[in-house]
């Protein structure tokens, strides 16, 4: 049976490399149960800890015409049968209080979107469910900056607190991935993880949608390994450019398997 304490003891254990990894947004509970199976097997045959992701409703998406999700009661279904199907620890995105209070009682991880960091209620409401809670770094904010999103989460009782790194806005269109972000990060005593898809995206790069660039994730996932980060959160799907969302930065799914033994190799080097 699946518990806080052991899913955080299986992401804090010293030399491990735990993986956070999923489509962008819930398609079908099909797609979900095959992915999440997938990295499953492969993780435990690898011996990296593994949290199934995906997100519910993408409420922030380019245009109001984009594809958002299923929302948030069948979403957390879903979510819901592959906690219980599959096995693994499930995260999602939360974007307003009130989802946070429903999503904790389904999911083992409750994630704090990039744009919404800052956001203290959102912060304090996810801390008050005694969840995981993963806050991503914003991309107009410095590493630094985000020691006091930490804190806001801890003085909120927060005892489980994760941070992602995901890259800094860098001119139009454009994100870059900094790789002094990760020790200093570190240093606010969170396990840090590695957003290795969306720190590839171009932002709005489409006119009425985000494009990326999928041959760099990998790339900049072995720097972040290299440079001493806990974790990776990879986006991932079986045909990436049939997915509504997030498709042009995330790895195809039978390109996984070969990309962790690398990244393992990376981490073995830097410990």
């Amino acid at each position: 049976m699946l518990n806080d304490t052991a899913i955080w003891k299986s992401l804090t254990t010293a030399r491990r490399l735990f993986l956070i990894a999923g489509p962008c947004v819930i398609e079908s509970e099909a797609l979900c149960l095959k992915i999440a199976a997938a990295m499953k097997k492969t993780c435990d045959q690898l011996g990296i800890a593994y949290v199934f992701k995906a997100s519910f409703d993408k409420a922030n998406r380019t245009s109001a015409k984009s594809a958002r999700g299923p929302g948030l009661e069948t979403g957390l279904q879903v979510l819901a049968n592959v906690r219980k199907k599959i096995g693994v620890p499930v995260l999602t995105d939360v974007h307003t209080e009130h989802q946070a209070s429903l999503a904790s009682e389904v999911v083992d991880i409750l994630q704090i979107p990039a744009f919404l960091c800052r956001q203290t209620d959102l912060i304090e409401a996810a801390a008050h469910t005694g969840r995981i809670v993963n806050v991503k770094k914003g991309q107009f904010l410095s590493p630094l900056e985000m020691g006091q999103v930490i804190e806001k989460a801890r003085s909120a009782g927060a005892k489980k607190i994760l941070v992602t790194e995901r890259g800094t806005t860098f001119g139009y269109n454009n994100l870059v991935s900094d790789m002094r972000s990760i020790p200093i990060l570190k240093r606010f005593g969170a396990p840090v993880i590695f957003d290795a898809t969306h720190s590839v995206q171009l932002p709005g790069g489409g006119g009425d949608r985000t494009t990326g660039q999928r041959e760099f994730a990998p790339v900049l996932a072995r720097c972040a390994v290299a440079a001493g980060a806990n974790g990776i959160f990879i986006e991932t799907h079986p045909h990436p450019d049939q997915s509504p969302s997030d498709g042009p930065n995330m790895i195809p799914l039978a390109e996984m398997p070969a990309l962790l033994k690398s990244l393992l190799k990376f981490h073995a080097a830097a410990q």
